[in-house]
């Protein structure tokens, strides 16, 4: 038997949820005749700036680069972030060298990655001159906008 309130049945909203849970949607509406229900949740934010350290790996796998990544408020303060959503790359092809290595030093306007955004690849350039500290994202992986990508003191 369904339990109402104010004439909205509170186990379809169960059920809905439910629903949600058992396929990871975030969303899912029903109509029935007149009546129109949306059940929705939020995916988890990340925020790498408010973590004690870095919330994304550096890409090298040098104990030495880890060890030196830098403090979360260098991290604000040095980093060069995401302009947009997309994938992103160290390399202009998967056999080729990376643009950028930890403590290479960088020329402003130099590339330091590519963001491949709606089947376009988009040269992501230094804005500023610097010294490489920290990568703060795996190659090929989903970027964020905003999210901070690299780190040049």
């Amino acid at each position: 038997m369904s339990i109402k309130k104010n004439g909205v049945d509170q186990q379809l909203i169960r059920d809905l949820a439910g629903i949600l849970n058992d396929t990871n949607l975030t969303e899912i509406e029903v109509e029935l005749g007149d009546l129109k229900v949306r059940v929705s949740r939020q995916a988890p934010a990340v925020h790498a700036i408010a973590a004690p350290q870095p919330a994304y790996a550096p890409a090298t796998a040098q104990p030495a680069a880890m060890a030196a990544a830098p403090a979360v408020a260098d991290v604000s303060k040095n980093a060069v972030t995401s302009p947009m959503v997309g994938t992103a790359y160290l390399a202009p092809s998967p056999d080729a060298k990376a643009f950028i290595e930890v403590g290479q030093k960088v020329k402003e306007g130099q590339t330091l990655l590519i963001i491949e955004a709606m089947k376009t690849m988009n040269q992501i350039p230094s804005p500023r001159a610097g010294t490489v500290t920290a990568i703060l994202f795996e190659d090929a992986t989903p970027v964020e906008y905003g999210m901070p990508l690299v780190v040049i003191e």
